[in-house]
């Protein structure tokens, strides 16, 4: 009996469902489940870490990545219009900027923001101490990458929105703001999103700036729990912990896509 390209695809998809079963199966089957809750998954562990593990890590993690986002996010918003700007120097400075802080690790620009700034000015620092060069250092970063999503967005804005504007006596300035802008921002919401995704597990490079008990944050918390403790339990917590953050904005991202397409 011939097969009908419907039955075939069929057969081959509950072929690799019941595939991917069995593999999962035999790995929950082969792992020595004892061992693994002894190093993974200590109760006692665990319960060691509260309340601090949430009053002081994972509230210090979020306030990082939303000052380092909201910098970010104003600094890329600059860099996006000097990008799309007539001036030529204007371009090149953007264009340099991108390329540098795409190309630099986020835990070098730490580094540099953290030690060199204060040795390049004595007499000067970041305010807000730990908090404000991790704001700086990770936001320079983000800043490279937000520049291209919104210069991106901009340009999704059809140039008619802006002709218009400008045949109703606005300025150019003015219908940036009023018209193109607003549009823009709602086209790049979604990628602006998963930015956010990616500073938070960024904000796991702060240890390089020598943390305090009241400025650190959820990997650097849980590493010494770990050496306090000699087991990887407080790993999994702060894993956890991570996961509590970015599932829901994971949630938002797909639900503002959805939107977008029906939009469409």
């Amino acid at each position: 009996m011939k097969l009908t390209p419907r039955r075939r695809r069929r057969i081959l998809r509950v072929a690799g469902y019941v595939v991917f079963v069995l593999v999962i199966a035999g790995v929950v089957a082969a792992a020595d489940w004892g061992r693994l809750s002894d190093a993974f998954f200590r109760s006692d562990v665990a319960r060691s870490m509260f309340p601090e593990a949430i009053t002081v890590a994972l509230r210090n993690t979020i306030v990082y990545t939303l000052l380092a986002f909201v910098f970010g996010l104003t600094v890329g918003l600059v860099l996006a219009l000097m990008r799309l700007s007539t001036i030529l120097p204007y371009r090149w400075f953007a264009t340099a900027y991108i390329e540098l802080f795409r190309g630099l690790p986020a835990l070098l620009v730490l580094f540099m923001v953290g030690y060199g700034v204060p040795l390049a000015f004595p007499d000067r620092e970041i305010p807000g101490g730990v908090y404000g060069s991790v704001t700086v250092g990770l936001g320079l970063t983000a800043a490279a990458y937000m520049a291209e999503t919104l210069r991106a967005g901009i340009q999704a804005v059809p140039k008619g929105q802006l002709e218009a504007a400008r045949t109703l006596g606005m300025s150019h300035p003015r219908a940036m703001v009023s018209i193109v802008l607003p549009q823009a921002f709602r086209i790049v919401i979604p990628p602006l999103t998963n930015e956010i995704i990616l500073l938070t597990k960024d904000t796991s490079l702060v240890y390089v700036l020598g943390v305090t008990a009241t400025t650190i944050e959820l990997t650097k918390f849980a590493g010494d729990t770990l050496n306090t403790r000699v087991n990887p339990t407080p790993l999994v917590v702060a894993g956890l912990l991570y996961l509590v953050i970015t599932l829901p904005l994971s949630q938002v991202v797909r639900g503002l896509e959805r939107r977008a397409a029906r939009e469409r």
